[in-house]
């Protein structure tokens, strides 16, 4: 098996991350530059996510962010990984995914969560409660149908432009949310890399209870994960480091930071509890020379059988960051701009 003659599919998720010494509108523009180099490279879609009130992550608007994207670029699919549905009501959605197929057709994807805002007083500023998230199977039910024109929620109301429009729609999802997208007969997002058993767990289940539907015939898996290219092991593994320091000061701090350098984080003196959760950040992720990434990948599509990889990655150095997309391309054998079919 090789990734190349295989035909698997490569694509970035950027979370706009935040840098120290930077503001938002510095990490929305590098999201947006960003996008425009993986295009370059040949990568088939840019995903753009959804977070509330994290100071580390600028993206908490990915329509409107999906749109800026799209504007940028020419060819490759742009969406989003993904919008929470239990934070929106199901028809607003229909209606900006409605307006984003309208101004970039054939392009845009709708990936959809079923997190809700993960503190209470988030959850209350957006209006929604934590049992919300146990209504996503109904909200994904009633979106759908706000674009066939067949949702029985609203009598008589329709969403424009969306009805009548075919946006590709993908689940995030393990566990519970994978069975969802069985039955809702979608493609399954799934991750990530780290959690190998419980991913292939959810693959597994997901292929057993999938039911074919007019937005997909067959199975469709997009496994997720962060993934490092650098070129010696140890330069692949700097570039974990300032992620793996920002979870392990939100599991210490309660607050999810702006990313730190990594030589600044390797000079900082960690509680051990700070020191445990720093290291299990660095663990489990596919990283190293373009040789040992290609072979760790190349077993992470024949475990799981997915047809795409969705890669995460953050770091503080965005030179870095663009160098290990450039050799993750080279690794995938992509050669030149992205296809904007399928």
């Amino acid at each position: 098996m090789t990734l190349s003659s295989d035909g698997i599919r490569f694509s970035v998720l950027d979370r706009s991350r935040t840098r120290e010494g930077e503001d938002g509108s510095q990490a929305l523009r590098d999201t947006v530059r960003l996008a425009q180099r993986v295009e370059e490279l040949g990568y088939h879609r840019f995903w753009v996510s959804e977070h509330h009130s994290v100071p580390g992550v600028a993206g908490s608007a990915p329509t409107v962010l999906a749109a800026a994207v799209a504007g940028a670029t020419s060819a490759i699919r742009v969406g989003t990984g993904g919008v929470m549905l239990p934070n929106h009501q199901p028809m607003v959605v229909a209606e900006q995914f409605g307006v984003l197929e309208s101004l970039f057709p054939g392009r845009i994807d709708m990936g959809l969560g079923r997190s809700v805002g993960f503190t209470d007083g988030i959850r209350r500023a957006l209006g929604r409660d934590r049992d919300d998230a146990e209504r996503f199977g109904e909200q994904l039910t009633e979106l759908l149908g706000w674009f066939t024109g067949t949702q029985t929620a609203h009598p008589q109301v329709h969403a424009r432009p969306a009805e009548g429009l075919r946006v590709p729609a993908y689940v995030l999802a393990i566990g519970e949310g994978a069975s969802i997208a069985a039955v809702a007969g979608l493609p399954l997002v799934v991750g990530d890399l780290r959690g190998r058993e419980r991913m292939l767990s959810a693959i597994d289940a997901y292929r057993s209870a999938f039911r074919p539907s007019a937005w997909a015939r067959e199975p469709y898996v997009v496994v997720s994960g962060t993934v490092a290219v650098a070129g010696s092991e140890e330069a692949a593994r700097r570039l974990l480091i300032p992620e793996a320091w920002s979870l392990a000061y939100s599991r210490t701090r309660g607050v999810f930071p702006p990313l730190t350098p990594a030589e600044r984080v390797e000079e900082l003196t960690m509680t051990e509890k700070q020191r445990g959760f720093f290291e299990s950040g660095l663990r489990g992720h596919v990283y190293g020379t373009e040789e040992q990434v290609g072979e760790a990948l190349e077993r992470v599509v024949k475990e799981s059988g997915a047809q795409e990889v969705l890669v995460t990655t953050s770091t503080y150095d965005r030179a870095a960051l663009l160098d290990s997309y450039r050799r993750l391309a080279r690794v995938a054998g992509m050669a030149g701009p992205a296809d904007a079919e399928g």
